[in-house]
């Protein structure tokens, strides 16, 4: 290159002098900007198109769908009755205290060598404090007062505590079944993982559709049994039994003081606003 214009000659060129700039490499490195300004122009573009048909789409959509999550606190199923408990027993009997008594001997005219001991009469003195009968009998003195009744107990007795089944399914316990994080992280569970969309997809009007499913939590916080008991149509009961079925462990429920089956009752309602 001549050195009279390597002041005012591209940086490109004095690279490229005296090589074959046919070859490519020199084309693409001097159209670099204006490739580069051609691309981004083109982007914003698309970004633009992307952002007018959304709006579009909303505006013409005949509604929008919500989840309304609701009931989180357990419904029992049926409360169970309590067993009758059986009635007092009766206070054992209690005797009245024996009374002395003395046999009545009638007199007789005899030699006293031939008088038996339970036929000596008694002297006056001695019968003063006992009761005349037809035998001999030791008890207390006999001071002419009549012995009080005996007193019914009033204590009750307690009956025999019937041993509870804790293998059996409960609807109602001391600590109900929980989410893994409490009610929050199951409220956002159901809300990241149901299809809120289904309903309109499948023609529902605005109105709420609400979804009523019951479920088992075992003793080590499995779900099962999950069924729904009733079905507001457009596709969402199937959806509600879905999303429960394939959700992660809960914390069981406990009575007294042990992990128990328990069923737990959930409503989820779909609700499609308009616009």
């Amino acid at each position: 290159m001549d050195i009279n214009k390597i002041q005012s000659a591209d940086i490109l060129d004095i690279l490229f002098d005296g090589r074959n700039k046919e070859y490519g490499a020199y084309d693409l490195r001097k159209t670099y900007s204006k490739r580069i300004k051609l691309s981004m122009a083109g982007m914003l573009l698309l970004c633009i198109l992307i952002l007018a048909g959304s709006l579009i789409a909303n505006s013409s959509s005949k509604g929008t769908p919500e989840i309304v999550i609701a009931d989180m606190s357990l419904e029992s199923v049926k409360e169970e009755k309590k067993p009758d408990l059986p009635p007092p027993l009766p206070p054992p009997k209690q005797e009245p205290p024996k009374v002395e008594m003395t046999k009545f001997t009638p007199p007789k005219i005899v030699k006293d060598e031939e008088v038996k001991p339970d036929e000596e009469i008694k002297e006056v003195e001695k019968l003063e404090d006992t009761k005349i009968g037809t035998i001999n009998q030791e008890g207390v003195k006999d001071e002419g007062v009549v012995a009080p009744p005996v007193e019914k107990a009033t204590g009750v007795v307690e009956a025999p505590k019937v041993a509870e089944d804790y293998d059996k399914v409960f609807t109602v316990v001391q600590i109900a079944a929980e989410f893994p994080g409490g009610l929050p992280a199951w409220t956002k569970y159901l809300e990241r993982n149901l299809n809120r969309d289904l309903p309109v997809e499948n023609g529902a009007p605005p109105g709420k559709y609400t979804v009523v499913v019951s479920f088992i939590v075992s003793k080590t916080g499995d779900i099962s049994d999950v069924v729904a008991e009733n079905d507001p149509g457009y596709g969402t009961k199937a959806e509600a039994v879905r999303v429960i079925t394939k959700g992660p462990k809960w914390k069981p429920a406990v009575q007294n003081g042990r992990n128990v089956i328990y069923r737990h009752r959930q409503s989820i309602t779909f609700q499609v606003s308009e616009e």
